[in-house]
């Protein structure tokens, strides 16, 4: 997150604290949020875009059912995939709850992987002017075909003639953010930059974000996925697989829906297709790597970010964290 997310303005100083885990995936998240809620007296608002959904527990990796009794848990399997909760409606519901969770007196915990929800809500979304959605459906038809025909730093290259400013703050590759940029410059004349610069995103105020990050090391935490992505296909005696969990749930969904489309429902829907088990298990894995990677590259834009090197299971990160938010004023040593 830039400068530019911020542009809402920073929390009140006497605003309560909130304490951020971030990281990515199979770093250990869920379980470093246990224990600083249990130890500080705080309640788990998830911002994870999958374990938002009812039904997908295995892929999502979403707490057991032991870890849910611990403490009080937000967005955790309450949406329906039939209606996706966009960043936007995430933020509008989870202040609401955060707000909710402080009027009891505990501490909100806020722990995913999701930056962008995190984004949304911390420091809130740019948004876009009103186009003519004919127009707009037409020209967003033609510049995903060029992104399929093409690489996307491609359309980038354009935007940075375009509207240079907008481009900075957009990955090359990211194609769904530049073909929105390209959509108001095409289709308003106007770039995108002097929208958001006029209509600045609404920052959260009622709390002041104290953010943890971690930062295991990079062999280590890709075996872990390796070996995770491993048991959801190949479980042990007695437990469930993804697979069977996937058969499941294609009873109740159509496999259009985008969620059938995440890592590791993607491979085991096509296992149900006549995919080599074996084949759709390494493509998991590739994609569960290069996702941990995309996630240190997001969280690491954040100064915010207090690293912490290690998995959040560890004794010694445990108190680390504990230290550090200590340092921050909060909490005392359990």
């Amino acid at each position: 997150m830039g400068a530019a997310a911020l542009a809402g303005g920073p929390p009140a100083a006497d605003a309560p604290p909130a304490v951020v885990i971030a990281g990515p995936t199979a770093s250990g998240k869920t379980a470093l949020a246990l224990a600083l809620a249990e130890a500080l007296g705080g309640e788990i608002v998830s911002f994870d875009s999958m374990q938002l959904y009812r039904g997908f527990v295995i892929g999502a990796a979403q707490p057991t059912a032991a870890e849910l009794a611990r403490v009080p848990h937000h967005f955790i399997a309450e949406c329906d995939p039939r209606r996706p909760l966009t960043a936007g409606e995430y933020s509008r519901q989870a202040r609401f709850r955060i707000r909710a969770i402080l009027a009891r007196g505990r501490l909100v915990v806020l722990v995913g992987g999701t930056g962008f929800y995190l984004r949304a809500l911390l420091d809130g979304l740019f948004s876009a002017p009103p186009l003519d959605p004919t127009a707009q459906a037409q020209l967003r038809r033609r510049l995903r075909d060029r992104v399929a025909r093409r690489d996307p730093a491609a359309l980038h290259a354009i935007l940075r003639r375009l509207d240079a400013a907008a481009a900075a703050g957009i990955a090359p590759r990211d194609a769904a953010r530049t073909i929105r940029a390209l959509e108001v410059r095409l289709l308003t004349g106007q770039p995108i930059s002097r929208w958001w610069a006029e209509h600045p995103p609404e920052a959260f105020t009622g709390v002041r974000p104290l953010l943890l990050g971690l930062a295991p090391p990079r062999a280590e935490l890709y075996r872990r996925i390796d070996l995770r992505a491993q048991a959801m296909f190949a479980p042990p005696p007695g437990q469930t697989g993804i697979v069977p969990e996937t058969q499941a749930l294609l009873q109740i969904y159509s496999g259009d829906l985008p969620v059938f489309a995440a890592h590791g429902y993607k491979q085991a829907v096509d296992i149900l297709r006549g995919a080599d088990p074996a084949a759709a298990l390494a493509e998991a894995q590739a994609e569960q790597r290069h996702y941990a990677k995309r996630q240190f590259t997001w969280f690491r834009r954040d100064p915010r970010v207090h690293w912490l090197p290690g998995f959040g299971g560890d004794a010694a990160v445990r108190r680390a964290a504990l230290q550090w938010l200590r340092g921050q004023g909060l909490g005392q040593t359990p």
